[in-house]
């Protein structure tokens, strides 16, 4: 089993980042990734991703790496503040796991937000190694009355 690497404090209590993914869940691990985005906070990101991670952005960048990655995280976040990462729901299946949630943030002065899934993939020693986000219109209409 890997030594656990990182220690990660936030809004869901501490964890050991880099343990294997049967003691750091996958659950727990993608909301210590969520709250990093909440806090601006890229400490941890290192031992949640792979070195050679690719992340798919949902509107069409991807990012290959792990120095992508943070370089990423670091400029989204001088232009930008995610407000909100809430998750709805899960579907695992052996190392992945579909997460449902709703993301808002201003970037750049302005107000968004959207539903989304992400499919995450985890390899053996418990860190990302794929993720790849789709989007959802977050304001349904109903043409067929409620």
């Amino acid at each position: 089993m890997p030594a656990i690497r990182h220690t990660v404090f936030g809004r869901y209590g501490k964890i050991q980042i880099g343990t294997v993914i049967g003691v750091l869940n996958a659950e727990e691990l993608i909301r210590q990734y969520f709250e990093a985005w909440l806090t601006q906070d890229e400490s941890g990101l290192a031992c949640m991703f792979a070195a050679d991670a690719v992340y798919s952005e949902c509107y069409g960048p991807e990012y290959r790496g792990l120095d992508q990655i943070l370089r990423w995280f670091r400029d989204w976040n001088a232009r930008g503040k995610v407000t909100a990462w809430d998750i709805k729901g899960w579907i695992r299946q052996g190392n992945r796991i579909a997460v449902e949630w709703y993301f808002a943030c201003v970037y750049d002065g302005e107000a968004s937000a959207f539903d989304g899934v992400s499919i995450v993939e985890c390899n053996a020693g418990g860190k990302i190694c794929a993720l790849r986000e789709f989007q959802s219109k977050a304001e349904h209409v109903f043409p067929y009355g409620e």
